[in-house]
């Protein structure tokens, strides 16, 4: 099988422990390349087994053996990157969020347009297939109609001086960073249409970004949906939904690769209750279904379609926030 080439494009934690193994992992894909800046990417490319090493981004971009890149530099940085990268030919999976305003990702979908070259936002979450089993539950009419959509998503974030997730310029924040998933599992789930939205926060005093936010979401057909999302709070990537005959309750949601990819679906209905269990290799799939993208060049229409709902309402959320 021919495999897709990829390049990583910064030495970023993210890069190191999920996706380049998972990039080893994957049944149509290697690593040649790595970029950082600095001499560190040396020892790096030695660990990870990844035969060329850039000490410029500039330099990995023009690697001609280079088919893909993965961008997981600091959420200000996506857009520029990935625009040079387009430019220079390669196709793209950008870290989520990949943008900070709505212009901003249609300029990179145009560039990517233009150039003939496949981008998406990386999202690993979705492609555990919990989520569609979720999905089939719900066309099944099991536990009714669907009235209410609930999830959390948080962590105990202990050492924060120096970390991009508490700079305000370079897109730090709970919401941007946790929030995101929330937001988009609920269009990836539910068939309705946001018509109003409020959000609440409380800020880091110093680092002027928020560390806890909950927010009320109205969709159509009387759909609500609550959102929370903290660095203050245990350890929590979970959503459920609520229907006029029961509910299904998704424990390890967003991070399932921690508990070794294992899910556990609850489904209830009055005093009845079922477990279905779920396995999958998220990053895996996620490396594996870019690069069929790359390969046989059919559309992400609907990842970008997703990528623009994550991203409007992202910041309809941090407006509304400075108007609370």
């Amino acid at each position: 099988m021919t495999k897709v080439r990829w390049g990583i494009l910064s030495t970023a934690d993210i890069a190191q422990t999920q996706v380049i193994p998972a990039i080893h992992r994957a049944n149509n894909a290697e690593v040649v390349a790595i970029a950082s800046r600095g001499d560190k990417v040396y020892k790096v490319a030695q660990a990870l087994q990844i035969p060329r090493a850039y000490e410029s981004y500039d330099e990995l971009l023009l690697d001609a053996e280079v088919d893909a890149i993965y961008i997981p530099l600091p959420n200000d940085m996506h857009k520029e990157w990935s625009m040079k990268a387009a430019s220079c030919g390669k196709h793209v999976l950008c870290e989520k969020p990949v943008v900070l305003a709505e212009q901003d990702l249609e300029d990179i979908l145009d560039a990517f347009k233009k150039n003939d070259k496949v981008f998406m936002e990386a999202f690993m979450y979705q492609f555990h297939p919990q989520h569609a089993r979720v999905k089939e539950i719900l066309a099944s009419g099991e536990i009714g109609q669907v009235k209410l959509y609930k999830s959390s998503h948080s962590f105990l974030f202990e050492n924060r001086e120096g970390n991009i997730r508490m700079d305000a310029k370079k897109g730090g924040g709970v919401l941007w960073d946790l929030g995101c998933y929330s937001l988009h599992a609920m269009q990836h789930l539910l068939d309705e249409e946001v018509v109003s939205m409020s959000f609440k926060a409380q800020f880091d005093k110093e680092a002027g970004v928020d560390v806890t936010t909950c927010g009320i979401v109205e969709l159509t057909n009387d759909v609500m949906a609550i959102i929370d999302c903290s660095f203050n709070m245990v350890g929590r990537n979970e959503y459920e939904i609520v229907g006029t005959k029961g509910s299904v309750k998704v424990k390890n949601a967003f991070r399932p690769d921690v508990f070794g990819g294992d899910a556990q679906i609850l489904v209830t209905k009055g005093a009845t209750e079922r477990i279905e269990y779920v396995q999958g290799d998220i990053y895996k799939l996620e490396i594996e279904y870019f690069s069929n993208k790359v390969q046989d060049g059919t559309s992400l229409d609907d990842q970008h379609a997703a990528s623009r709902k994550t991203t409007k309402l992202l910041v309809q959320a941090y407006a509304s926030l400075k108007d609370a």
